[in-house]
């Protein structure tokens, strides 16, 4: 019978700890990456997937499921993601199909990746991702496309922590029964029964060491729930699947679809935003360059685009019917999609001229956007990642062909990187 008495509160022990860490792992640290431990994946987010997708979907650059099948043998890979434009200069058949196929889009180099790591990227990617459905989640289809039903997870740990007071109650008056079962048999009264709350605090006092665990975790796993709801302030983007991200998409006064001006059109982003290479910003462009096309285009064989265009008509004053500006001008009042702290210096000149940066790196595939919508977190850490696993542009930079040469010199070989010339020095960005 004390044998029996024993493992009650054995088992009470454990459903209390359980409770605690039901608390604990419900707090955004178990959301992170379950699969973190998978180094194809992890390598393949923090390099690839600012231009990849790990599927057959094309980005700024090809898609990459199925990759080990199409590339050449040999080293190739290995050549190709530490250096694409010294095999293509070396007349590399394939490398210059790709490159022109993809509208000569010059690849980042990474040349500190090992061959182990370009190997995991590369097997992890060709095998392409179709991510599973998180626990508990109900797929439903809709018109056809099949899609994830959100999970509440509150509701789920509302659930646990009532079924586990109920098994805490059922436990406890298990207890007292098998209690006064060995007092009955051994000549002694009963003990009354105490209530909940009485009967808990004596319990609490008489296991402080065990109540102090359960405390830790539960404290713990609050101040981790806190710290990474703090972490994400200010933060507008988040990869929900990879290569799949959602971020701030705010509307617009004018429907303006870079999908269609500069995805279907192929009119180059330096055409409107035409401050991007001599400036820190890369400016809005004004109402008189839409002028430009829109002044003989009133309507298109898009939806909606006559009631669009007409918003444009109606910023610059312009009378269709008159062809002339013979009306007051009202300015358009577009919303801002990416917004830096005002403490953070950043130059598009620096990045696009200098460091030879494709827009797609911070802005993601914008020639797929019907809305504007910010695609990259845009934070200190990624900023950082990106300074140190980017390659310093040396190639076709006349006013630094001095200091690259002193550097080359300096490094013998090694990857030079923009962190290695003060691309992480804080005074670089905040000052």
């Amino acid at each position: 019978m004390k044998g029996l008495w024993h493992n009650v509160q054995s088992t009470r022990f454990v459903v209390l700890l359980s409770l605690a860490i039901t608390l604990l792992v419900s707090s955004p640290i178990s959301a992170q990456d379950g699969a973190a431990a998978l180094d194809g994946k992890k390598l393949f987010k923090t390099n690839c997937a600012s231009c990849h997708y790990a599927s057959d979907k094309k980005g700024t650059g090809p898609g990459l499921k199925g990759v080990l099948g199409r590339i050449p043998d040999g080293d190739w890979k290995y050549r190709w993601v530490r250096n694409s434009q010294e095999v293509i200069k070396s007349g590399d058949a394939y490398a210059n199909k790709i490159f022109k196929e993809f509208n000569n889009s010059v690849m980042t180099n990474f040349g500190s990746l090992s061959d182990a790591e370009i190997d995991a990227i590369l097997t992890y990617a060709d095998k392409g991702e179709t991510p599973p459905p998180p626990p508990g989640g109900a797929v439903v289809t809709v018109g056809g496309e099949a899609k994830q039903e959100p999970v509440n997870n509150t509701f789920l740990l509302i659930i646990v922590l009532v079924l586990l007071i109920i098994l805490i109650a059922v436990l406890r008056f298990a207890k007292i029964n098998l209690k006064n079962a060995v007092n009955e048999k051994e000549g002694r009264p009963d003990e009354p029964a105490l209530p909940f709350l009485d009967a808990a605090r004596k319990w609490m006092n008489e296991n402080k060491r065990i109540v102090a665990v359960i405390g830790l975790f539960l404290v713990g796993g609050l101040v981790v729930n806190g710290w990474y709801m703090l972490k994400d302030v200010g933060v507008y983007a988040h990869e929900e699947k990879p290569g799949e991200w959602k971020g701030y998409k705010p509307s617009q006064p004018i429907n303006f679809s870079h999908k269609i001006h500069a995805g279907d059109n192929g009119i180059d982003c330096k055409y409107c935003h035409s401050t991007v290479e001599k400036s820190k910003t890369a400016s809005i462009p004004s109402a008189n360059v839409c002028m430009n096309c829109h002044k003989v285009i009133s309507e298109t064989a898009n939806p909606g685009s006559k009631e669009e265009i007409a918003k444009i008509y109606e910023a610059v004053g312009f009378d269709p019917a008159a062809n002339a500006y013979t009306k007051p001008q009202k300015p358009i009042r577009w919303n801002k999609v990416h917004v830096l702290p005002d403490h953070v210096y950043f130059s598009h000149q620096q990045h696009v001229v200098v460091g030879k940066q494709e827009c797609e790196t911070c802005h993601g595939n914008v020639k797929e956007m019907t809305v504007a919508e910010q695609q990259r977190p845009l934070t200190m850490g990624w900023c950082i990642n990106c300074h140190r696993e980017t390659n310093v542009a040396m190639e076709d930079n006349g006013y630094y062909t001095e200091l690259h040469a002193k550097m080359k010199e300096k490094y013998k070989g090694q990857p030079i990187t923009v962190s290695m010339v003060g691309g992480i020095e804080c005074a670089r960005c905040h000052y």
